[in-house]
């Protein structure tokens, strides 16, 4: 049996406890053994349920969602507390931090108001546009990341939304596709990705979420096919 009370209500701490108790001696064998780089894939896919909770808009499974994130949160905390290197406290610690520094022109009514990006850059020491861009999270999708990279460099005025520009990269790209195979060929199928994550931005448009939408108009037309198909009755 592990130390933990059994409630009709649990809260944050109650959390906390939980996941020490279940890493804990006498716990439980899985959660003793995992690290950081098992449960990692773990993080990713509750993240990206919660998101789907959050487009669904449904708070019930977004409660729920959130919870699952949540856990990952505290569990790679309870990792490091038992490394002795930060635990929970310190996580909400730094955040706390961050949200005030972020914020002066609220907390120190002697700073004005400065764009965020701006912000970050000068609170992270970051000398250039380029160094910012390496801070842009390698983990993100790559559709996403490039729109990113791409922000970036257009607010440093050493980019620009052209969508012509963007069109003929993308065509010089496609061309070279077809006629290369190999990593050339990937090299000139992410050139043309990067070339349409361009042009959607010249346009306004997520490319991110324009391929999830289109994602799901293959499955339902692929459904109709598959139905149209299928003998009657089945």
């Amino acid at each position: 049996m592990i130390d933990f009370t059994e409630k009709s209500e649990y809260g944050f701490s109650d959390l906390v406890r939980l996941v020490a108790a279940l890493r804990g001696p006498g716990g439980c064998p899985w959660d003793q053994i995992q690290t950081h780089a098992s449960i990692r894939r773990n993080f990713l896919e509750e993240a990206y349920e919660a998101c789907e909770a959050l487009d669904a808009g449904e708070p019930e499974h977004l409660r729920e969602e959130l919870g699952d994130v949540l856990l990952q949160v505290v569990f790679h905390a309870g990792i490091e507390a038992d490394a002795g290197r930060f635990d929970i406290d310190g996580v909400c610690d730094g955040v706390c931090k961050k949200l005030v520094a972020r914020h002066p022109h609220l907390f120190d009514q002697s700073q004005s108001r400065m764009d965020w990006e701006d912000l970050k850059r000068a609170q992270r020491g970051n000398q250039s546009v380029a160094q910012a861009m390496e801070g842009v999270s390698h983990a993100l999708p790559a559709l996403w990341r490039a729109d990113k990279l791409l922000s970036k460099a257009e607010r440093s005025g050493m980019e620009s939304r052209d969508p012509d520009a963007a069109r003929a990269e993308l065509t010089q790209q496609i061309e070279a596709l077809g006629r290369t195979e190999g990593t050339e060929a990937q090299s000139h199928l992410g050139r043309a990705l990067f070339a349409l994550v361009r042009l959607a931005r010249s346009a306004e448009l997520d490319p991110e979420t324009a391929l999830a939408q289109t994602c799901e108009q293959f499955i339902d037309s692929f459904a109709q096919k598959e139905a149209a198909l299928s003998p009657v009755g089945n």
